[in-house]
Formats: structure tokens, C-alpha cells, sequence
């Protein structure tokens, strides 16, 4: 009989759920997604994701495959995107549907992930970014910010920036391979690329930035933060809401040395 995979590409409004990944108490975007799919291919079991988001976590683009029997597949890809939209709530949409061949893992196969923060930097809080944007209310020094943003560039222990989880894997060493703001009148965007991020890891490298920003700590902190591993000396964490999956990057990997 067989079966073949397909790579979606998943965007949604994490407002509402309880993260990604299916849990034993709330509702979360993995459910959604799964229950569109079953009601198209009863014979599925479950969706492999590229990423974890936690709750109120927003995604772009998320990538996750599935299994699927050639029997059962009986429209193309522009069709199905039609149909699982058509079964999905307002907030979660599959922006794309592609055939992939059967070795295609999503997790296991990307070579880096790009999030994005959004901070609102504005004495009044804007009503149509509250979901998706953190408000600051007292004026974020942006030069300082993004002279602090240059320290998490590279190969560093980023224990320091990260909450711990039981399930975690054990070094906590990761590459970032960006890190720069930019700002658009009372917007700022804090685009963050990697590798791999450790858990809450983003939102605590966001979270010490807007401290640089308000003067709490020097963008030169940020080095001596990194040195010595120690979650207390960093910023605080950044709210959830602000944070959005830009993308998954697939393509070689390089090769270790």
C-alpha cells in the first residue's frame, strides 16, 4: 500500500492556545491541525514539527510533515491547502502544502530558525498591536540595543538566557548567527537567527535587551553575562505574546568538525 509525506507550512495566532505541541489540558495548534487532517485522512496518526512554540507564541511559518496512505490521497496540494483552511479555526492557516520525498524530517532536516520580537515602544499602549507586541512604555535607547545585540552573535553557552526544563538536552551551548533590531516609528523588531535555541531562550535575550535599552545594564554586559552561565544576571523574560516562528531553513547542513 504505502504512504507518502507531505511538508506544510503553518502560520497562526497563538493567542488562544496553549502552544504547539499537543498537552494533556488545553487546547493547542498541533490539535487543530491534526483534527483537520484526520477528517481528510482518517488514518493518521500524528504531525512532526520543526518546533515547540509555548503558549501565546505566534508563528509564520512554522514546518511540520505528515504520513499520509496513497490510497487515501486523492487531491493535489493546492487542494488540500483549500480543504484543511476550510476545516481549521481563523487563527491557523497552512500556507503551503508540498510533496516531499519520504526521508524528509522536519525537525531533524532544518538548518536554522528565524523569530522575531516585537516591541512597542510608545508611551501608550496601541490597541491593534496588543497581541502580537510587547508594550514598553519609557523610551528604549535603540543605538545601545543594538550595540548589546551583537554580543549574542556566535558560539556561546546561552544558560544564562534560557529557563531550564527537565527534558532539556544537556549542553546548553547553541550559535546564533544573528541578532539586530530594527524600527519603524514606535515599532521595533528584534530578529533573532540560529541553529537551535534553548527554551525561553529568545525571550530572555529580548528581555535583556530592552534592559540595555532602559539603562539597566551596558551592551558591554552582555559578554560578562554570557561568561558566567547565570540566569540571575541576565533580563528579565520577555512576554510571550511579542514573539512569532518567522521561519525554518532546510538546505545542506554543514559538516561538524
Amino acid at each position: 500500500m504505502g504512504s507518502l509525506k507531505l511538508k506544510l507550512t503553518i502560520a497562526y495566532d497563538g493567542a488562544c492556545y496553549k502552544g504547539w505541541q499537543v498537552q494533556k489540558s488545553g487546547i493547542t495548534v498541533q490539535q487543530r491541525v491534526e483534527e483537520a487532517l484526520k477528517r481528510l485522512f482518517p488514518s493518521i496518526e500524528r504531525v512532526h514539527s520543526s518546533s515547540r512554540t509555548d503558549t501565546g507564541v505566534h508563528a509564520r511559518g512554522m514546518v511540520a510533515h505528515v504520513e499520509i496512505k496513497k490510497d487515501e490521497y486523492r487531491i493535489g496540494e493546492l487542494k488540500l491547502r483549500l480543504a484543511l483552511n476550510a476545516f481549521l479555526p481563523d487563527d491557523v492557516r497552512v500556507t503551503e502544502v508540498k510533496r516531499v520525498p519520504e526521508n524528509f524530517h522536519a525537525r531533524f532536516d532544518a538548518t536554522g530558525k528565524q523569530y522575531r520580537y516585537m516591541i512597542w515602544n510608545h508611551p501608550v499602549s496601541n490597541p491593534l498591536k496588543r497581541h502580537v507586541a510587547w508594550h514598553v512604555s519609557r523610551e528604549l535607547d535603540f543605538v545601545r540595543m543594538q550595540q548589546g545585540a551583537k554580543y549574542f552573535i556566535g558560539n556561546h553557552d546561552f544558560r544564562a538566557f534560557a529557563v531550564k526544563r527537565e527534558y532539556e538536552m544537556r549542553s546548553t551551548v547553541r550559535v546564533v548567527t544573528n541578532c539586530k533590531l530594527h524600527k519603524k516609528d514606535s515599532m521595533l523588531t528584534c530578529v533573532i537567527e540560529g541553529e537551535g535555541f534553548l527554551y525561553k531562550m529568545c525571550r530572555g535575550i529580548v528581555g535583556t535587551l530592552v534592559e540595555v535599552g532602559l539603562g539597566k545594564l551596558k551592551p558591554v554586559d552582555i559578554s560578562d553575562i554570557l561568561k558566567s552561565c547565570d540566569r540571575a544576571k541576565a533580563g528579565m523574560t520577555a512576554p510571550a505574546h511579542g514573539l512569532i516562528l518567522w521561519k525554518v531553513k532546510y538546505g545542506k547542513k554543514k559538516a561538524k568538525r
